[in-house]
């Protein structure tokens, strides 16, 4: 008898043991999986807040600035930028007109938005201005030379929470400095509020770099402190009109008065 509950022992034991597994395999029950982290909407939420501060910050930001502008296919510029204590701005762009063979000055005051005509090879006429319409219209697409928005309309859009645009950290890329951001449009439109591309700011709201499709602002040095206000390259006419960003057609010959004549 005792050899028999010993045998028996040692057969229960092992099935003592193995039963509970064996009910949670047949009742298919697992442990809850906890949710996996996922901090991804938290980044891209302060990294937007984080461009909008800055941005903001670079709306109340007036100096006088060089910028270098570099497009694919042509030699670097300078631009000037000012923006005035009375939120009035001025930015001059040399070979900004006739496909680079004129230069030109975009301003907004309090009277409106301006192009100015400056002397350069290509036009030695003394500068002179053209108003475009009140300081917050759009400039017409055949003049606008574009550099001077992410200086200016541009910071608007990155301030408003509204616009539909996606915002991530980045990397300064080659020759730009300080805190940089990927800035992506998630609208399907055509039109969108800003150029894609990478933004950066100093840390009291200077921009010191912008890079899209169009081409590469580069703060060149410290900026200097701001006028009170920006003051037009010259007087207003209203006998011409906007010099376009395209170069001009070349004349036909055959258009000449002289044309033919011995």
């Amino acid at each position: 008898m005792p050899v028999l509950i010993r045998s028996a022992g040692r057969v229960l034991g092992p099935l003592m043991f193995a039963l509970p597994a064996l009910l949670v395999a047949c009742t298919g029950e697992q442990p809850p999986t906890p949710p996996p982290a996922d901090p991804a909407p938290v980044a891209v939420d302060a990294a937007r807040d984080e461009l909008a501060a800055l941005a903001a910050a670079a709306q109340d930001r007036h100096l006088v600035a060089q910028y270098v502008y570099g497009q694919a296919g042509r030699p670097d510029r300078t631009i000037s930028f000012t923006s005035a204590n009375d939120g009035s701005w001025r930015v001059d762009v040399p070979g900004g007109a006739w496909g680079g063979a004129a230069d030109i000055s975009m301003a907004a005051t309090t009277d409106g938005l301006f192009q100015c005509a400056l002397p350069s090879a290509g036009r030695p006429e003394s500068a002179s201005c053209v108003r475009l319409g009140d300081r917050d219209d759009a400039i017409p697409r055949r003049s606008d030379p574009w550099v001077q928005h992410p200086l200016t309309d541009w910071l608007d859009v990155l301030t408003d929470r509204r616009a539909p645009l996606a915002v991530a950290p980045a990397t300064p890329p080659k020759g730009l400095a300080g805190t940089c951001y990927s800035v992506d449009s998630t609208s399907a439109s055509l039109n969108a509020p800003l150029e894609v591309g990478i933004y950066c700011y100093d840390r009291d709201g200077t921009p010191t770099g912008v890079r899209t499709g169009a081409g590469t602002l580069r703060l060149a040095a410290a900026p200097g402190p701001a006028p009170a206000t920006v003051q037009l390259a010259g007087p207003v006419v209203v006998d011409r009109d906007p010099l376009d960003t395209a170069a001009p057609p070349t004349p036909d010959p055959s258009d000449s008065p002289s044309a033919g004549t011995p």
